[in-house]
């Protein structure tokens, strides 16, 4: 196997210092695992209680990633992403800080609405900073440094957790602090002003007389931008994007209960994360192979989504540990070949100013998907066991390998003719 020519080229240096920093942001996002716990032994709550309270956090989560990509686009990339850590760091602080379940409550709905304004700039500066041949490397060498501060974050929340379990919320903040400070002083600033308003670009319309076709360009693509709810495929794609989130938040929120289900410690789930963080990490050289790197993004979709399948039919019928691992890197594997294919169609297919919002709208998938995979899961391991919750899942995968590969050529199609149909730029001199 050989390195596609060209696959080798550096990615520019703004992709790598904004992966570095969320890294370090990931290495402390630990404490929402012991959110529920921090409730019940601090304050006495109930079960119950403690569950609708991380409810509450998840729900304030979808309309976060929708202001975020509104601000991506209005306020700019690197003061939306400065914005969303300040924030979650203030509402960690406050976590820690409180004297009462009340002001738990109200810390935690703050941080819910500031969790997820980093997400959609993140990945609309990544989308700005590379050319649409690499954003996909980019978006997985970005999910890789996550994944590896991810291993990082559970012996540091092994540590502090033995202290006291706030002091897990105190190291999350600064974590945050930290990453938002390599934003703001690393990473190239955002213009004066980051987009037209709509009222700007319709006076410029009004000023054209008809003497040009300048002012009605920039008038359509005002009204494209301020739509994303109204774009059919994009919807299409959030619905495929929803399903994904569906079966990869099932792995994560329902695995520890089928081990325990089957018999088996539930804390052997961590050797499986860590497994599958290892094989995201060790497997990037894979991506700049050539029979990965000339892969179609249909067929990239379709090989995915059938490796995802293929682990998890594995898991239909493990029984020990050492049976769970050869399907982790399986579905691991499809899930490298993934990361990234998603984001770049949309980044792709947004228009002009609208990047963050397009972004954001399909982001909301995971928000989505975060109130339903629990649910979901406890029904199907509860009613019909192990066995029948991963094939389900393994089937929700072989339809996705059915569906988004065509979902993908229309995407492309329509990228292809919007790029044929826009003016040439005027020259600047």
């Amino acid at each position: 196997m050989r390195l596609l020519p060209g696959a080798d080229q550096a990615l520019p240096r703004t992709v790598w210092w904004l992966i570095g920093a969320r890294a370090v942001n990931r290495l402390g996002a630990f404490s929402l695992s012991f959110l529920t716990v921090l409730i019940t032994t601090q304050y006495g709550a109930s079960s119950a209680t403690a569950g609708l309270i991380s409810a509450a956090f998840g729900l304030a989560t979808v309309p976060s990633r929708l202001v975020g990509g509104h601000l991506t686009d209005r306020l700019g990339r690197r003061r939306t992403i400065v914005v969303g850590l300040v924030g979650c760091a203030v509402a960690q602080f406050g976590i820690a800080a409180a004297d009462s379940l009340a002001m738990t409550v109200v810390f935690v709905v703050l941080l819910g609405l500031v969790f997820e304004l980093y997400e959609p700039p993140s990945q609309a500066m990544i989308a700005d900073a590379v050319g649409p041949t690499e954003r996909i490397r980019a978006y997985s060498l970005l999910n890789a440094a996550l994944a590896a501060a991810g291993m990082g974050a559970g012996l540091l929340a092994a540590g502090l957790g033995r202290w006291d379990l706030r002091w897990l919320f105190v190291a999350d903040a600064v974590t945050c602090l930290l990453c938002s400070l390599v934003v703001r002083h690393a990473l190239p600033g955002d213009p004066l002003r980051a987009v037209q308003t709509a009222a700007e670009a319709e006076t410029e319309t009004g000023s054209g007389n008809g003497s040009g076709g300048e002012g009605e360009v920039k008038t359509v693509a005002v009204a494209v931008v301020v739509a994303p709810w109204r774009d059919s495929t994009l919807l299409a794609l959030l619905a495929a994007g929803t399903l994904f989130a569906l079966v990869h938040l099932q792995i994560m929120a329902t695995l520890p209960l089928v081990l325990a289900h089957r018999g088996l410690p539930p804390a052997d789930a961590g050797v499986l994360f860590t497994t599958s963080a290892l094989t995201i990490v060790l497997g990037q050289p894979l991506l700049r192979l050539k029979p990965l790197a000339t892969l179609s993004t249909p067929m990239a979709f379709a090989t995915g989504y059938a490796l995802l399948a293929a682990g998890l039919a594995g898991y239909s019928a493990a029984h020990t540990l050492g049976s769970h691992l050869a399907p982790t890197i399986v579905w691991s594997l499809g899930d490298l070949i993934l990361v990234g294919q998603a984001y770049t169609l949309v980044a792709g297919m947004a228009p002009a100013h609208g990047t963050g919002r397009y972004l954001a709208v399909y982001g909301t998938s995971w928000g989505i998907a975060g109130i339903a995979a629990p649910l979901v899961g406890t029904q199907l391991l509860q009613r019909w066991g192990p066995t029948a919750l991963w094939l389900t899942m393994s089937a929700a995968c072989l339809t996705l390998a059915l569906t988004q590969p065509r979902l993908a050529r229309t995407v492309t199609a329509r990228t292809s003719q919007t790029d044929a149909a826009s003016p040439p730029r005027a020259s600047s001199s």
